[in-house]
């Protein structure tokens, strides 16, 4: 028991590491959205024919179904067919598929400030596909008129999907959260909250705070600065859905070892990343790992606050390739394959299906935009290629809470 537990530490310590290291690899983007961007004001909604993307499916093997049961086939056509080419919630539904996961992470295609470019067309068919997968899709962010373009695709289509809205903030530029929040309450306005289950204030603030501070501690001086902001951002979206008139769950997302106790007490939700493709694990351990991980350093911790904010997993997946070699494998040996994905999903969605955890997989389809600006495992962690082609994997049979 105790190489166990010494083993988990190793892992738990090795995903802080690498966690803290992919933070700063991706905050050059945030930074260059505050200083690029603060006087851009997005309006209208971004409609257009669209032409979903014409990769090719990349070539991969699968490996074979286990205990959790998983549908037959692997390859699916990329756009869904349209009955009717005038009416969005006629598609034929793709018998691969199969509403297995509790939540997707999802980002539309151009929805990355400064260079705007989401089109309504492209939205719907990925909600199309999304909604025989899922009743919930986070998203992470509210620029580029993202959460009004997700509301009117899940209009259109007219299917049965609730969505966790995201205000990523830039912790040295107000104008970044506000211009989101305002976006926000523009969205709720516009097509109330039926389909709203939650607004996530915050992506990984903690973590770049410590991170760019040099430090480890989530409660320490620079997190618990940061923690203040996070704070007072947070009350701000209550006051806003209180001047509505609407009540709707505020939470917070961050790396699961990088929340800030001050933030907690103020959360109604956390979204907590935990990847053990980061942590370095094999991926015969990938699934238990995230279960343990989870529960030890984000449920129980939350359960024991006075206002016991209910916890989510916000990603967990596994990548199925690399743009380099180099990051072909992680920290402990375990492959960027198609097959390992495969066996996450094997080993993990039933499983949390059937002990009430709440997760977003990670994520949709694969993000071109990841691969070109940073390389490595990072737009390569999809259900589907980019082109919204099925991987070669099955989806597991068991249905989602």
């Amino acid at each position: 028991m105790s190489n166990e537990n010494d083993a988990l530490y190793q892992n738990t310590s090795m995903q802080q590491t690498l966690e803290k290291s992919a933070a700063r690899s991706r905050r050059a983007k945030w930074i260059a959205l505050g200083s690029v961007v603060g006087l851009v004001v997005i309006i209208g909604l971004a409609v257009g024919l669209g032409v979903g993307l014409t990769r090719n499916k990349s070539s991969s093997s699968s490996s074979s179904s286990s205990s959790s049961g998983s549908s037959s086939g692997g390859s699916s056509s990329g756009d869904p067919v349209q009955t009717d080419p005038n009416d969005p919630s006629s598609f034929e539904k793709d018998p691969n598929l199969h509403k297995a996961f509790y939540g997707l992470a999802y980002t539309p295609d151009g929805a990355i400030m400064p260079d705007c470019g989401a089109e309504l067309s492209a939205v719907i068919k990925d909600i199309q596909i999304m909604s025989q997968l899922t009743n919930r899709v986070r998203l992470y962010g509210s620029d580029c008129n993202q959460s009004a373009l997700v509301l009117e695709a899940i209009k259109q289509t007219k299917v049965d999907v609730k969505l966790f809205l995201g205000n990523y903030p830039d912790i040295t530029d107000d104008s970044v959260y506000t211009r989101q929040r305002d976006a926000i309450k523009e969205a709720i306005q516009t097509y109330g909250t039926d389909h709203i289950e939650g607004i996530t204030v915050g992506n990984e603030v903690i973590l770049n705070a410590v991170t760019d501070a040099n430090t480890e501690d989530p409660n320490g001086s620079a997190g618990n600065a940061a923690g203040e902001k996070l704070v007072a951002w947070i009350k701000d979206t209550k006051s806003m859905l209180s001047d509505l008139g609407v009540d709707i769950p505020v939470g917070n997302s961050d790396a699961a070892y990088y929340f800030n106790k001050l933030v907690m007490a103020e959360m109604d939700y956390g979204l907590a990343n935990d990847h053990p493709w980061f942590a370095g694990v094999s991926i015969d351990e990938a699934a238990e790992w995230t279960f343990t991980s989870f529960d030890e350093e984000n449920v129980q911790p939350a359960a024991a606050l006075p206002n016991k904010p209910k916890m989510y997993i916000a990603e967990t997946g596994w990548p199925t390739t690399s743009a380099d070699k180099d990051s072909l494998t992680n920290s402990g040996g375990a492959d960027a394959s198609v097959a390992n994905l495969q066996t996450f999903l094997d080993t993990f969605v039933c499983k949390a299906n059937k002990d009430g955890v709440g997760y977003f997989f990670f994520e949709f389809k694969d993000e071109e935009w990841k691969r070109i600006k940073y390389g490595g495992v990072e737009g390569a962690w999809g259900l589907t290629n980019e082109d919204r082609t099925l991987k070669d994997i099955k989806i597991p049979t068991c249905t989602a809470p």
